[in-house]
């Protein structure tokens, strides 16, 4: 096994003829991690209604990943500066593929959290290697064009997750419903780990930076001591220790600051470099990028939850639903990347974030007006402007903010970037949790209100007198509420067990029919409600972005050993 151990030189001293084909396996697992951040959100209903699963188990399902990830990403580059690139890949590639293994093979949410949990850190491993490895294997007229490479198939992750998930999900392969959106991993993975076992050298940096394990410990229980409470609070009716655990997560965060001071002081490798906040315009900028992620994490729970559980689309026909979104995304990087940065710079990511929230807005409105009869066509329009401002802003923003530090720190910078796109993740999938499933305990009287004239006239016809159908239309109302109020979608609430009108198959069926359209509507509203929430969320992140320079305009820079996942589908 070959070794290089230069300190990231612009061209490795011999060129590795079988270069292209390591690039291809760590392509492929690039593709993977990006896959399962996305592929989840079109399968949650499906695992809910399997696992018996709370809503907030479904929240965690897709911010441990998101969370675990985050905390071990800027740690994993260092592994792989220390310990050889190759080694700690080919660690991440083998806990990630048994830990698809444990998420496949789930049969409770429990286990699924936990192995999520496990796959994201495997993921933190794996995927800061890889564009460490191109630097050190490919010369410099070679590496541009082998990033741009991984960047492009990194972009087309986020519409093969979504209509995958959603096709995987439907065919029900070998009876296993949705465990084959996590199962995939296992003969992609092991074929990857052969082949990079063969085919990939090893580097590692001369001057490697010493891990901070203790700083690493300290962020992630900031983190969780915030998004633990507000997943949890709601069912539990937030009692006092939630508050109390937010109040630690500032202290948490504090002690998180002070220590990082000290450890700089005293020439130890911080975790963050708190340097960077030196800079104004970074330190605003990255609170923005923070911001943007809050939004469009929560956004892409409560869209998949609006498809399936409330309207009751199958899983195959949300994710090619959700390919639209998509095909916006590329056009907007594409726009973003090619045109209006080098030219515009931020006022190309303001205008990405007001594109993003006009079809936020014109979303929520279609969806309020057309309730349960909207269409997928009638998605299209609003999707692919939403997709467009996404792209516009997450192309780039990171290239961007990257100019606004010295170039001796793009790399600790494009670490805390990337780190920030994570846990904005998460915490917006905590966050929306809170908005979405309270508007729609608080709103659900509308969705009868709105069926209420069609039950009664239909009672009417089975010639049942009007106190029975005021009685009937009472009982309908709690238990519809009671309904949005379960945190448990699977509970059939008593109120709902109680028959009106017990032996009639027909006030049954009209029952059945309009707590399907009721459920649609309340749905459909709280979808409205949720995305004004983002929209707000955008607009401060667009009054973040007017601390960049006027004249700061796109530049490529050069990428070093921390330097991460830059691509824009890490949704």
């Amino acid at each position: 096994m070959d070794t290089d151990i230069s300190p990231d030189a612009d061209a490795p001293p011999t060129l590795d003829p079988r270069r292209w084909i390591a690039f291809a396996v760590v392509l492929a697992a690039g593709f993977m991690d990006l896959l399962d951040v996305t592929i989840v959100n079109v399968a949650a209903p499906s695992i809910q209604t399997d696992l018996r699963a709370e809503y907030s188990h479904i929240e965690w399902i897709i911010a441990a990943y998101v969370l675990a990830f985050a905390a071990v990403l800027i740690t994993g580059g260092r592994l792989g500066d220390i310990y050889g690139r190759k080694r700690i890949f080919l660690i991440g590639m083998t806990g990630f593929i048994l830990a698809s293994a444990a998420c496949g093979l789930s049969s409770d949410p429990t286990m699924l959290i936990t192995s999520r949990f496990v796959q994201g850190a495997m993921a933190g491993l794996m995927v800061p290697q890889i564009l460490a490895i191109i630097r050190a294997t490919f010369p410099e007229h070679e590496r541009a064009k082998a990033i741009a490479v991984y960047s492009g198939v990194g972009g087309s992750a986020s519409a093969v997750g979504l209509s995958l998930g959603g096709l995987l999900v439907q065919w029900d392969v070998f009876d296993l419903a949705w465990r084959p959106i996590f199962l995939v991993n296992i003969p992609v993975g092991i074929a990857a780990l052969v082949a990079a076992s063969v085919v990939m050298r090893d580097s590692r940096s001369a001057t490697p930076p010493r891990l901070d394990l203790v700083g690493m410990v300290l962020a992630i229980s900031a983190v969780l001591l915030l998004a633990y409470p507000l997943t949890e609070g709601r069912q539990l009716d937030w009692p006092a220790w939630t508050f109390a655990m937010m109040g630690a997560a500032a202290v948490v965060f504090g002690l998180f600051v002070a220590y990082e001071r000290r450890r700089a002081r005293t020439g130890g490798s911080p975790l963050i470099d708190l340097e960077l906040f030196r800079s104004r315009p970074f330190a605003v900028g990255l609170a923005s990028w923070l911001l943007f992620w809050i939004g469009l994490g929560g956004f892409f729970l409560v869209w998949t939850l609006f498809m399936q559980a409330g309207l009751g689309w199958s899983p195959m026909r949300a994710g090619l639903t959700a390919v639209c979104f998509a095909v916006g995304a590329g056009t907007g990087v594409g726009v973003g990347v090619g045109v209006l940065a080098p030219r515009f710079g931020r006022r190309a990511l303001i205008a990405g974030g007001l594109v993003n929230a006009g079809g936020f807005g014109l979303y929520g409105g279609m969806a309020a007006h057309y309730g349960a009869s909207i269409t997928s066509w009638q998605m299209v329009i609003p999707l692919i402007i939403i997709g467009i401002g996404f792209g516009m802003v997450v192309a780039p923003t990171i290239d961007l903010l990257l100019g606004q530090v010295p170039a001796r720190e793009a790399g600790s910078a494009s670490g805390l970037l990337n780190t920030g796109q994570q846990l904005g993740t998460a915490l917006g999938v905590a966050l929306v949790g809170v908005v979405f499933f309270g508007q729609l305990d608080h709103d659900s009287a509308r969705g009868v209100e709105a069926v209420a004239p069609q039950v009664r006239a239909e009672l009417g016809t089975m010639g049942l007198p009007q106190p029975a159908q005021d009685e009937i239309l009472a009982n309908f109302l709690a238990c519809v509420q009671d309904r949005s109020a379960e945190v448990d979608p699977t509970v059939v609430p008593d109120s709902c067990r109680s028959g009106s009108a017990p032996g009639n198959a027909g006030v049954t069926h009209v029952l059945t029919r309009a707590g399907v359209e009721a459920n649609a509507v309340n749905f459909a509203n709280t979808f409205e409600y949720t995305l004004w929430y983002g929209i707000a969320i955008l607009a401060l992140m667009c009054l973040g972005f007017f601390a960049l320079p006027k004249d700061a305009r796109l530049k490529q820079h050069e990428l070093d050993t921390e330097s991460t996942d830059l691509t824009p589908a890490g949704v």
